[in-house]
């Protein structure tokens, strides 16, 4: 928006406003925009701009490509329609097409030599005060082409890609005697030179020149006008119009949707923050149908939605990839189907810098994860699986299945298991695959989906803090040190009475490897005080003294490193959404943010040289126990019987490899992911099912779907709009869906062994804090622990956050919920940490029984927002609707014909005031008075006029 402005006896257009999806304003120093805000528009200007825009001038599609062909077009339409009088063309003429001064350029000064002379524009003012423009009307301040600055402006970042832009020119001057407004749209968006302040074709014209007195009323309508023009539905309305009555309709809507506050209770002065997250207009456009457009009236049809119909979250649906096929391998056939034409885009779209980022951090984890977990293999099994077999399972397993996953997002991770309980498992997939089983995932709503995952995400927190707890107990504190007594502490290395030959086997750093009779050489000449500890026990010799027992707070310095990555981490990716630094600069760090965390802590445990427990890699690719190969035979020390017996642990564990697979599939798959490529349920649980025989024949743990480091990987890998409004949040567009990432990071953990120097330098304590944030992310947008994180049981109701679900469903119900949650879930604790653990998977299956049985407890409406309906319950919900609204419906027409009837003895005529019968009279509304209309329908039946002494009107087609 731009105002006419008078300085240093020139007149220029001076930008003064902007809008791209808030209000920029000019502040009144004139030196920089200010924050992005919420439009905020008196209900008058807008009466006024419709006034404006029914008493104005409008030219729809007009032919245009500079701005003085269009000022003169605007010009001749008013002249036309006797708007103005022909003698002000030209004074309009020469206002309209004064030279515009954006906000990126500064003032023009002249110097001191130019004083006194007189500018072209001046001269052209002078003529113009003169009452005598038309000789300067050829001499037109607005430029033809686009300056430099706009060129160069960098403002082009924020606006979207094929936008238009929309012109406002605001101005008062003292040759008119009534408002001169002109809405002007182009047939074709035309650059105009130096109209707009970067280089965006203009569609849309609004000029409004008024007499002088009213330059607050003017602006209010300008930025009325400009505040339209950005609305979603309204310039739509602009766009599609065919006349004068279309747009007034588009305001009239516009009103319709308009909230007033009252004057007296808020500051007008305060500006309003943009929302994190724009409604959606879908609500708005179900009022305001455009396909209405050009009506005799303009007036556009529709109901409106109620705000709870809009709020009201949609029904369980997993969508066509678990649709019941009754075939063989029908829905396997499906997943290959709808995951073949996306195969190539899955590669060349991880070309991306975001997934060098992704491919380090979730490298990290699977390591570590492979470390952890083939110990506890190793002890297990008795070394026959152990941190070798766990990293070559891993990179073995996981490679394959992003190669040919159904869901490449997901990362594996692994699980023990013997030869022919791997193989009953395998083939007790293949047949849940073949039969279509994945169906039953239709029936695990948010209940199990959020009890399994918060299941999961406390045990990673809880492995996270044990291991620190356990380097604290490793390197305890020393509580007995005291600096006052420092010079009493020292350790010295005594010397044995006889040396042992024996201990010098060993490589010496004093040389004494190359000696070969020890006999030959004189113990005695050795000084044991300079010897190292290490060289000390190794000669035989023992450490004397109060400090030989004393070792540096190495678990402090654990806790530094485990505490700092992690809180570094999290302020990292919050920093996306600072203040600070440009908005690529902010989205790197918050993309490489764990990287970066990881970096530091390994820097700081270098510079501070102590012995913190570190990442121990294989250097060699060998299995764990010497005495195996890599391949399992099937037939060995076990009795023939223990091949059947298998199948019933096999079965357990196939429970818990469905469960563990689909759900976290689920979870990958859910809707606010925005995944475009489709699932693979059935896909993905048979490659898990050919991969589990697979390494159950190589002596490998085998491995299922890891729920937090998948969304781990799907949280590292979103996107958001590069270009957003100025204020507007960034727009989530979705997921990176590619393999690229998957196979790179099982890939590296196949090579670890060679990256061994390397790796030797990561700190455990920092892959720790790694774990820690890992099982704290991927809490976020869990309705539980939101509710659980709110404290919604120790706060009072005035105080709680405004959930939507608090809006609809009574606080008891909610806690009722919460409470059945927190008990499944500590049920599953208990289970998993005791010796009970061998019925667990069939648990996590209960979770879907305890889910079923919340239909006998809670309303389908209560369920309905605090977890999803079940597939079976929809149609009853639809029945019970459709009833409850035929109910309210025979309910509202009885009540209106109760009103009908006490209606009848009150209405009076509206000529002779005396009672009349409704039941035999109909009024004619031009002969009555509208405040004596009654407000009910009244039946109508012939007129009888013997009921009424002077009847209205003794017409029957009145």
């Amino acid at each position: 928006m731009d105002t006419l402005q008078y300085e240093g006896g020139e007149m220029e257009w001076k930008e003064s406003a902007r809008w791209v999806k808030f209000e920029e304003k000019v502040e009144e120093g004139g030196e920089r925009w200010s924050k992005p805000h919420v439009s905020t528009l008196s209900l008058h200007s807008l009466f006024e701009l419709r006034t404006c825009l029914q008493t104005g001038c409008v030219l729809l599609d007009l032919e245009g490509y500079s701005l003085p062909q269009i000022v003169d077009d605007i010009i001749e339409k008013q002249v036309q329609e006797g708007l103005i009088a022909p003698e002000i063309r030209e004074k309009i003429s020469f206002v309209l097409l004064r030279k515009h001064r954006h906000q990126t350029k500064k003032p023009i000064h002249r110097s001191l030599a130019d004083i006194g002379k007189s500018s072209p524009s001046s001269e052209c003012l002078l003529s113009y005060l003169s009452h005598n423009p038309s000789q300067c009307r050829s001499m037109n301040d607005i430029s033809v082409t686009p300056s430099t600055d706009q060129l160069k402006n960098k403002f082009m970042k924020k606006i979207p890609r094929d936008a238009e832009a929309s012109n406002v020119l605001i101005g008062e001057v003292d040759f008119l005697d009534k408002p001169f407004v002109a809405f002007v749209r182009l047939a074709q968006a035309a650059t105009l030179g130096g109209l707009t302040e970067v280089p965006v074709p203009t569609r849309f014209l609004f000029v409004l020149l008024g007499p002088d007195g009213k330059t607050k009323s003017y602006n209010e309508i300008g930025r009325a006008m400009a505040t339209l023009m950005v609305d979603d539905l309204f310039s739509d309305v602009a766009y599609k119009a065919r006349d004068r009555e279309d747009l007034i309709a588009g305001i009239d809507e516009f009103l319709d949707e308009v909230i007033v506050l009252p004057p007296g209770e808020w500051d007008p002065k305060i500006r309003i923050e943009p929302p994190k997250k724009l409604p959606s207009a879908e609500m708005r456009k179900s009022v305001f149908s455009l396909n209405e457009l050009g009506q005799p009236n303009g007036n556009a049809g529709g109901g409106a939605a109620s705000a709870e119909d809009e709020e009201m979250p949609a029904p369980h649906e997993l969508g066509e990839e678990l649709k019941f096929t009754g075939r063989f391998c029908g829905g396997l056939w499906l997943d290959i189907k709808r995951k073949v034409p996306w195969f190539l885009s899955d590669f060349y779209e991880g070309f991306h810098i975001q997934s060098i980022s992704a491919v380090l951090f979730i490298y990290l984890g699977c390591i570590t994860n492979a470390i952890t977990f083939g110990g506890l293999l190793g002890d297990a099994t008795d070394n026959y699986q152990g941190v070798m077999e766990s990293f070559l399972g891993t990179a073995l397993a996981g490679t394959v299945f992003c190669l040919f996953g159904g869901q490449p997002l997901i990362i594996l991770t692994g699980h023990p298991i013997r030869l022919w309980v791997g193989l009953h498992s395998c083939l007790q997939c293949l047949i849940l695959v073949a039969t279509d089983a994945s169906y039953i995932i239709k029936y695990m709503t948010r209940f199990t989906e959020e009890g399994f995952s918060s299941l999961i995400s406390f045990i990673f927190i809880s492995d996270a803090l044990k291991k620190m707890m356990s380097i604290f107990s490793y390197y305890p504190i020393n509580p007995d040190f005291n600096p006052d007594y420092i010079t009493s502490y020292r350790c010295d290395c005594q010397a044995p009475d006889q040396v042992s030959p024996l201990a010098l086997n060993a490589s010496s750093p004093l040389g004494l490897e190359n000696i070969s009779d020890y006999s030959m050489f004189n113990f005695s000449s050795l000084d044991w005080n300079q010897l190292s500890k290490k060289e000390c026990l190794r000669f035989g010799g023992s450490l004397v003294g109060k400090s030989c027992k004393y070792i540096p707070d190495l678990a402090m310095l654990s806790f530094i490193l485990f505490f700092g990555t992690y809180s570094m981490t999290i302020s990292l990716k919050k920093f996306k959404a600072s203040r600070y630094f440009p908005t690529k600069c902010r989205t790197l760090l918050a993309d490489f943010s764990i990287i970066v965390s990881i970096l530091v802590f390994c820097a700081l445990d270098y510079v501070m040289s102590l012995d913190t427990p570190k990442l121990h890699v294989p250097t060699q690719i060998k299995p764990t126990r010497p005495d195996r190969g890599w391949i399992v035979m099937p037939f060995g020390k076990n009795p023939w019987w223990m091949c059947l017996a298998s199948f019933v642990p096999a079965l357990l564990v196939t429970i818990l490899i469905f469960m563990d697979q689909q759900i976290t599939a689920v979870i990958m798959n859910r809707k606010e992911n925005k995944l475009k490529k489709g699932c693979g349920y059935h896909l993905d649980l048979f490659w898990v099912g050919i991969l589990m025989a697979v390494c159950s024949f190589m002596g490998l743990p085998w491995y299922v779907a890891a729920t937090v480091i998948s969304i781990a990987h799907i949280d590292s890998l979103k996107m958001e709009s590069e270009s957003s409004a100025p204020g507007e949040q960034p727009q989530f567009l979705g997921v990176r869906e590619q393999r690229l990432t998957g196979i790179l990071v099982f890939v590296l953990t196949g090579v670890s062994v060679f990256l061994a120097p390397i790796l030797q330098y990561i700190p455990m304590p920092v892959l720790y804090g790694v774990f820690l944030y890992m099982g704290v992310a991927s809490l976020h947008g869990i309705q539980f622990w939101e509710r659980m994180k709110m404290k919604l049981f120790l706060m009072p109701a005035k105080h709680q956050p405004d959930f939507v679900f608090l809006r609809h469903v009574p606080l008891r119900r909610v806690h009722l919920f919460t409470l059945v949650q927190i008990t499944c879930l500590a049920v599953l604790w208990i289970l998993k940490s005791t010796v009970a653990a061998i019925i667990f998977p069939v648990m996590i299956l209960g979770l879907m029984v305890v889910r079923k049985t919340l239909d006998l407890v809670f309303s389908q409406h209560d369920l309905a927002w605090l977890d999803d309906i079940l597939p079976d319950k929809d149609k009853k919900k639809k029945e019970d609707e459709k009833k409850k609204k035929e109910k309210k419906k025979a309910k509202s027409e009885e009540h209106n014909n109760s009103d009908e009837e006490v209606r009848t003895t009150t209405i009076r005529c509206c000529t002779c005031m005396h009672i009349i019968c409704c039941n035999c009279v109909v009024f004619s509304q031009s002969n009555c008075p509208k405040d004596s209309l009654p407000t009910v329908k009244i039946p109508l039946k012939p007129m009888s006029p013997s009921c009424c002494p002077n009847p209205p009107n003794s017409d029957p087609s009145a």
